[in-house]
């Protein structure tokens, strides 16, 4: 029920609008969001490499209205690659097509996230672009688009995308991505699906992550496990060491901000974390499902109101 009550609030137009241009909002958003300019999400990346975690960026936004803005949405991107290779950051990116303008042209969305892809495999060493997955409307055209670049001469280690563990049909799509060599970032799930198409009881997301993400760490291929769930992580741990699976064949991932404790620890015990880092202007919506994911972060923002 929380969940889908912040859901809802990520949505609200009028709510939006008040937070990301109040003093209050953007202060509360700090803890999980790398500001507002790409410097500061490269200072971030920074002291994130320094404790031994890889990153991956993500320039908040979906949904552009005009060429302009998918164009606009591009640069920042192109500039972000620049910095990774620039300053020999230990860190990829991430993005989201309707970001890119699926929603207003799928040929410019294409030739702009096929430009980065392409950007991306130039670098030295070759830097990876992943493909974010959204609501359900876009899940095929996603996969599709991840595919049909991944197929391109020279792309192949340099794109992936992202499978969602409450999605009933995300194990036939695991299944041709691994078929193709698609490296995946498994996670939960952040959006509100209906029963039709997806789990809506949290042991059975839980028990078809844990069947997915087995299926990864077999498959040979480099995967990234996204959760702060501690007993997701431990049917990982438990059994990569039981099918001997390297250690630095796969990683965890986490988002800026979150269980630090944990990231820390995992790092320390040798296991891979590359943490998600998100920076821009509008990081409502996905302020709000952070929220939704995690109930323990409301009482960790009210407390840190309350110091201030």
């Amino acid at each position: 029920m929380l969940r889908t009550f912040f859901v809802r609030l990520s949505e609200n137009a009028r709510l939006r609008n008040f937070a990301e241009r109040s003093s209050l909002g953007q202060r509360v958003s700090h803890r999980f969001v790398a500001g507002t300019e790409i410097d500061e999400a490269v200072h971030a990346t920074q002291a994130i490499n320094r404790a031994n975690m890889s990153v991956t960026i993500d320039n908040l936004g979906e949904n552009v209205t005009n060429p302009d803005e998918a164009r606009h949405s591009a640069q920042l991107y192109r500039q972000i690659l620049e910095a990774i290779a620039a300053q020999r950051l230990n860190a990829n990116v991430s993005l989201k097509l309707t970001h890119m303008g699926l929603d207003v042209d799928e040929d410019l969305a294409g030739e702009l996230v096929g430009g980065l892809v392409a950007q991306a495999a130039a670098m030295n060493p070759p830097g990876f672009v992943r493909v974010d997955m959204e609501g359900s409307p876009y899940t095929q055209r996603t996969l599709d688009f991840v595919h049909e670049l991944h197929r391109r001469p020279g792309n192949a280690n340099s794109v992936g995308t992202v499978i969602q563990a409450y999605l009933k049909r995300s194990e036939s799509d695991v299944e041709k991505l691994l078929a193709e060599g698609i490296r995946i970032r498994l996670c939960k799930g952040a959006y509100k699906e209906p029963p039709e198409i997806a789990f809506a009881q949290k042991s059975d997301v839980d028990a078809n992550y844990v069947k997915l993400m087995k299926i990864l760490l077999k498959s040979g291929i480099y995967h990234g496990l996204a959760t702060h769930d501690e007993k997701m992580i431990r049917e990982a741990q438990t059994f990569a060491t039981r099918e001997n699976i390297a250690r630095d064949s796969f990683e965890f991932q986490m988002l800026y901000g979150i269980r630090r404790d944990l990231q820390q620890s995992l790092v320390r015990a040798g296991w891979r974390m590359r943490i998600y880092i998100p920076f821009g202007t509008e990081w409502y919506p996905y302020f709000m499902r952070r929220l939704g994911e995690r109930p323990a972060n409301v009482f960790f923002i009210a407390r840190n109101l309350l110091r201030a």
